[in-house]
């Protein structure tokens, strides 16, 4: 999940550097990071 976290940011950065900003690219991004760090900090214990 985590390859996932990072390819996202990867394909939103190009995202905004090609096209502009899209805040729901990004917004769906920190949600996937919030999840990644769930299931890190669950799978932990």
């Amino acid at each position: 999940m985590a390859w996932l976290t990072v390819g996202g940011l990867v394909a939103v950065t190009a995202y905004t550097v090609v096209l502009g900003s899209n805040g729901w690219l990004w917004f769906t991004w920190v949600l996937l990071g919030l999840a990644t760090i769930g299931a890190v900090v669950a799978k932990g214990t």
